[in-house]
């Protein structure tokens, strides 16, 4: 049986007795970054019975998004309850509750984010295959991340690809903001990066983006066009909250979904998780499958001891700085992204150019809209404070996150673990003060009255600055590691293997940001679509 997301969608029932063969080959749990990569892969081989479910809305094409929810000068993540969203409660630190949002809706966070997409960094990769999952490495991700893009800009050579899914653009810097941004970073020494997606040394840039002529193009635009969801072998099911996997003598065996006010079981010979790095964590316990202790806590039968799943995770605290224009100017075409700067910061010292060798673990990101506008949608917000957007971006396991009861409705624990060390601090005093230094410099300062927030005293002075810091701090968004992929003999920090299989139960994947072992050096958006090509091709294999 067919489904859809227009209209009335029957969820198929279960079986009483076993047919020969499952109703389907594949369930995917999740439309999101990666989720849409995969049924889009799987089902090139048109004998592949695919199921793709997911708790939100799975429009077809780009009517049925709508321009409001694909303008790339706004961020629909950014505004508080947007429909196209589900908030997460977390706590950033014991004394910073937050709200974290991802995307509910085909394409997922992909079609709510800002549309960064800039690889991760080379020395990601190597160490992510360094611990025990070779195809990771920086060579062998290579034609993956050459295949699954159309890089508008270089076109296909020994880096880049010109007939992937997924189509990627450098903002023009044109806006005088981005122009000041530009000089300024030149006047302090910081070198050029022009193509953020090239492993050269980090400087200052414009930002791949999956923006063409304004328009957001998300994952779910790019991989599932209406001409993709009517392949015969695909079935897409929105509206449907998967509640967890059902597991038969150590195999997946389907999914239980809620649709409709009514419980259903989806059968399938394989299930993969692809609903995030929030999500999926949490349905994989709901399943059976976490630590044991945790497990048992809130009485869900264990199926497989698994610590590592929810026991360390990362993701980049972030500080907003915003700073005054001399002069109002009209709203950015195209993109709310300006210019952006990566820098590596020293063990110690001001950062600055000559931070030393590195993947850049500080990063320094514009915005052309205020961030009333952004939070809001936009409207009348032009010659109001610009935002700097400063991330500290270097790999650490400080979150955790924890099951509090058995019932699906109730949300995880999750702490990010944020400022625990001195180092934490520093990075992001850093990123501050670097900020600070450029709207300072002549370029910056023809254009600029200066930051709104800290002032002199504060930057100057290291304990009043982290005061500061606690005190606006955020988060990037950039959850990684929460299931996390690893050799089978090492259960207390892998959870499944670099193909996403879960250790111990036969027939279920995760493939999403959840298998990173960590956050990489840069946003993880063009990692997720990266995971989504990996996993479909081990499994077509």
């Amino acid at each position: 049986m067919r489904t859809c997301a227009h209209g009335p969608s029957p969820v198929p029932h279960r079986r009483d007795t076993a047919p020969v063969r499952r109703a389907y080959d594949v369930v995917v749990v999740g439309a999101g970054t990666a989720g849409s990569v995969l049924a889009a892969r799987l089902t090139e081989d048109p004998d592949r019975r695919v199921l793709v479910v997911d708790a939100g809305p799975l429009p077809r094409g780009a009517a049925g998004f709508g321009p409001a929810l694909l303008d790339a000068c706004l961020v629909p993540g950014a505004q508080p309850n947007h429909p196209a969203t589900h908030a997460h409660p977390v706590r950033l630190t014991p004394e910073r509750p937050w709200l974290v949002p991802r995307g509910r809706v085909l394409g997922g966070s992909s079609t709510v984010n800002g549309g960064y997409f800039v690889r991760a960094r080379r020395e990601d990769f190597d160490r992510w295959a360094a611990a025990g999952n070779p195809a990771w490495s920086y060579e062998r991700v290579l034609p993956y991340l050459r295949a699954l893009e159309n890089d508008l800009d270089h076109g296909a050579g020994p880096l880049h690809g010109d007939g992937g899914p997924m189509r990627v653009r450098r903002g023009r810097l044109d806006h005088p903001a981005a122009a000041a941004f530009r000089d300024a970073a030149h006047a302090l020494g910081f070198p050029d990066d022009p193509d953020k997606n090239d492993q050269a040394p980090p400087g200052f840039g414009p930002v791949p983006a999956n923006v063409v002529d304004g328009v957001r193009r998300n994952a779910g635009l790019s991989y599932l066009p209406p001409e993709v969801l009517d392949r015969p072998n695909l079935t897409v099911l929105g509206g449907a909250a998967a509640r967890r996997v059902v597991i038969e003598n150590g195999r997946a065996t389907g999914v239980v979904v809620e649709h409709d006010g009514r419980r259903s079981v989806l059968d399938a010979d394989a299930v993969v998780l692809c609903a995030g790095a929030l999500a999926t964590p949490h349905l994989l316990q709901l399943s059976g499958i976490g630590p044991r202790a945790d497990l048992e806590r809130v009485g869900i039968p264990l199926v497989r001891d698994a610590p590592a799943v929810g026991s360390g995770f990362s993701d980049h605290p972030q500080v907003v700085l915003e700073w005054t224009p001399r002069e109002a100017w009209d709203e950015p075409s195209g993109s709310w992204l300006g210019g952006c700067l990566h820098l590596t910061s020293p063990s110690g010292g001001p950062a600055g150019p000559d931070g030393g060798d590195g993947p850049g673990d500080l990063e320094i990101l514009q915005s052309l809209v205020p961030m009333s506008g952004l939070v809001t949608g936009g409207a009348g917000t032009a010659g109001g404070p610009l935002p700097f957007l400063v991330s500290a971006l270097t790999p650490r396991l400080t979150g955790r996150l924890r099951l509090r009861s058995a019932d699906p409705a109730t949300p995880l624990s999750i702490d990010y673990g944020y400022l625990g060390g001195p180092d934490d601090h520093r990075r992001l005093r850093e990123g501050v003060r670097v900020t600070a230094a450029l709207l300072a410099s002549p370029p910056f300062a023809d254009v600029a009255r200066g930051l709104v927030d800290p002032g002199r005293e504060v930057l100057d002075d290291d304990r009043s600055l982290d005061q500061w810091i606690r005190g606006h701090l955020g988060t990037a968004q950039h959850t990684c590691g929460t299931v996390p992929m690893g050799p089978a003999d090492d259960p207390g920090h892998a959870a499944v293997d670099q193909f996403g299989r879960v250790h111990g139960v036969r027939g279920l994947r995760v493939a999403d940001t959840s298998i990173l072992p960590d956050t990489p050096h840069r946003g993880p958006a063009a990692t997720a679509v990266l995971i989504g090509e990996v996993v479909a091709e081990a499994m077509r294999r």
